[in-house]
């Protein structure tokens, strides 16, 4: 008996060493007991066997405590197979310790059972079969438990220790050579079965913390696989399974918005300050987009400088309420090294079910919608309209279009006189591009330039412009220049300056008769590049003006800035609905600063010689409009200029209407 103790004792400190030198996670632990309850139908199968074999042993030997061992041991059968079946390892709430505890009062109270009902038979002298039946009965039993139950080793060589104390006690007490045999053969039995069932447990251990840690490092990598470095956030495989398991879980009621955020002219913190000062940036918008989201929002970055969340609403205004917070928090001043940054985005938002009943059709409209908010001037909000669909068919069509027309000739250069007001005496052209579309006739320019810039395409058009029109001022007379309209986009592009030097060039025409106008909008992003292209270009001699002033973020800091010679003032101020004495103000005001500084001021869209007088009155030097000429082919400018020298027409001053 000491050796079976010594055995267990043994059998402990192989566990707990075993424990000690390869710690087990409570996930691995939790698996190795679920394997206890895993098959029960093998745990009735044992116990009707076990239960079985008593009943014919306590018939057969008429032996009335056999029968209240098989009465016992029934119960207790009936309760360990009612537990199995009714205790699911997979409720979390059941924890691992209570499932643990609950097998291992049945296991050993059916086994120490077990092994007492088989030692009676040999105590009362049954026959030698029934001596057989309940004694092998027994020891296949706890044999077979430590391969079932290798998964917890205690529970496992509990049962088979238990099975054996009862037949090994009665062998040692009768003594005869053939029970004590069995004895030390039941003593040899548990250390064999130990070795084998801690190899087993070792394996079991082993394959399940190989899975677990494959599973772990699965999922760390699918989700590194779904989360922006530079953000913390979820990139766009990520946004992409969020919004998967979104629509599973909403029902047809629930309400949901997508913002689909742009950050403004990004590409120049990134071209100024460096990529790393744009990743903290990023990193900033990201931090400040997750802290206004709401509860259970997915917000991701989508690419580049793009972000998207995506959250349930209660209806349009909550949307609009959620847009305009978005807005303010990246507006906010960024404070990156001690340098202040401000930062802009343009946002398109889209509903469901408003605009798509599905996740896909959804993200089109929020993208549709951003860009219907860049194209209308950007740093602003745009809800999905379904016309917008219709818009961007349109739109790409006329930049298909557009493209090929530069390669089939259809475009042409008009040009519009800008006249001196005092001496009514052509001093300049404006360079207006047309184009005459073989199936559609004419196309307006307000109607394929703005596709123009959002495409591109301006960059070539721009170019093929400059060319056309030096190459007609090439014929005029000396003291007459021409206007050429350029694109921010244009002067932004590579080698833009060299554009314009082959142009002059090619065309032979002398620098300081190109005039390049440029808009305000030029400066409200101003970089480098903006500034060396007018300095490049003014130091040849080319003449820069500011046209549509007042229309934009009007500064007097460019205008005392940059080298202009000529400001031209919108048509709105002139003959626009909101024309009238507080716009004659303002033209009076920008005449008399325009003659401080040695400037020329151009009223535009003159369509009456009750504007041109007062425009005159006001101060201003240069006048251009419909009152003086329409935009004329090249030929047609030739033939004015001449007329306007010939002595014979000096009387015929322009007033053509058209």
């Amino acid at each position: 008996m000491s050796s079976v103790g010594g055995t267990l004792l043994k059998l402990r400190s192989l566990y707990a060493s075993r424990k000690r030198a390869d710690p087990v996670s409570a996930q691995v632990r939790r698996t190795l007991v679920e394997t206890l309850y895993t098959q029960p139908s093998s745990l009735a199968i044992g116990a009707f066997n076990g239960i079985v074999a008593t009943a014919v042993a306590a018939w057969v030997a008429n032996l009335q405590i056999l029968f209240v061992g098989c009465l016992a041991l029934t119960v207790i059968a009936i309760a360990r197979v009612a537990a199995a079946y009714g205790l699911s390892p997979e409720r979390r709430e059941t924890s691992t310790r209570t499932l643990e505890l609950i097998y291992e009062i049945g296991a050993f109270s059916y086994a120490f059972l077990l092994g007492v009902i088989a030692a009676m038979t040999i105590w009362f002298d049954a026959s030698a079969g029934v001596e057989v039946l309940m004694v092998s009965n027994a020891l296949c039993y706890g044999v077979g438990i430590c391969a079932r139950n290798a998964g917890r080793p205690p529970i496992a060589l509990g049962q088979l220790t238990l099975v054996c104390l009862p037949i090994m006690a009665v062998s040692f007490v009768i003594g005869d050579l053939a029970f004590l045999t069995l004895l030390l053969t039941l003593a040899l039995l548990i250390p064999a079965m130990i070795s084998i069932t801690m190899n087993v447990y070792k394996v079991l251990c082993d394959s399940i913390a190989a899975a677990e840690t494959s599973a772990q490092l699965a999922e760390k990598m699918q989700s590194l696989a779904r989360t922006d470095v530079v953000t913390g956030l979820s990139n766009r495989a990520g946004l992409n399974h969020a919004m998967v398991e979104t629509m599973m879980s909403i029902d047809s009621v629930t309400r949901l918005a997508m913002f689909w955020i742009d950050l403004d002219r990004f590409k120049e913190v990134n071209d100024l300050l460096g990529h790393p000062i744009g990743d903290r940036v990023l990193a900033e918008v990201a931090r400040r987009l997750r802290d206004l989201a709401p509860k259970k929002a997915t917000v991701s970055r989508f690419g580049g400088d793009e972000f998207v969340i995506c959250c349930q609403i209660a209806d349009r205004k909550n949307a609009e309420q959620i847009a305009s917070e978005i807005h303010a928090e990246i507006m906010r001043p960024f404070r990156i090294d001690g340098d202040r940054l401000e930062v802009r985005a343009s946002v398109g938002v889209a509903l469901l079910p408003d605009d798509g009943s599905d996740a896909d059709t959804v993200m089109k409209s929020a993208d549709l919608a951003l860009y219907h908010a860049k194209v209308q001037g950007r740093s602003q909000t745009c809800f999905f309209d379904k016309s917008m669909t219709r818009n961007l068919v349109r739109r790409r069509e006329i930049e298909g279009e557009l493209r090929m027309a530069l390669q089939r000739d259809e475009l042409s250069v008009f040009f519009q006189p800008i006249l001196d007001l005092e001496t009514g005496k052509i001093r300049a052209f404006e360079a207006l591009v047309r184009w005459f579309h073989p199936d559609k006739g004419e196309l307006r320019p307000d109607e394929f330039i703005p596709v123009a810039e959002e495409s591109g395409v301006i960059v070539t058009l721009g170019n093929w412009i400059t060319v056309q029109a030096a190459r007609a001022a090439a014929q005029w007379p000396e003291d007459i220049s021409v206007a050429v309209n350029l694109s921010p986009l244009q002067i932004r592009a590579p080698g833009a300056a060299l554009g314009i030097k082959n142009a002059l060039r090619e065309a032979s025409l002398a620098p300081s008769r190109l005039e390049l106008e440029v808009t305000e909008s030029l400066f409200i992003d101003d970089n480098h590049a903006t500034g060396a292209f007018i300095e490049e270009l003014s130091a040849i001699g080319v003449s820069f003006a500011l046209d549509d002033f007042g229309t934009g973020y009007s500064s007097l800091a460019y205008i005392n800035t940059f080298p202009f010679s000529k400001i031209k003032v919108d048509r709105s101020f002139v003959s626009g609905p909101n024309a009238g004495r507080k716009s004659d103000a303002i033209i009076r005001a920008v005449a008399e600063m325009g003659s401080t500084l040695g400037m020329d001021i151009v009223a535009e869209g003159l369509e009456t010689a009750e504007q041109v007088q007062a425009v005159r009155a006001a101060g201003c030097t240069l006048g251009q409009g419909y009152y003086f000429s329409r935009a004329v082919p090249d030929y047609l400018a030739s033939m004015l200029l001449t007329q306007e020298r010939d002595p014979d027409h000096q009387s015929n001053k322009l007033r053509n209407r058209g």
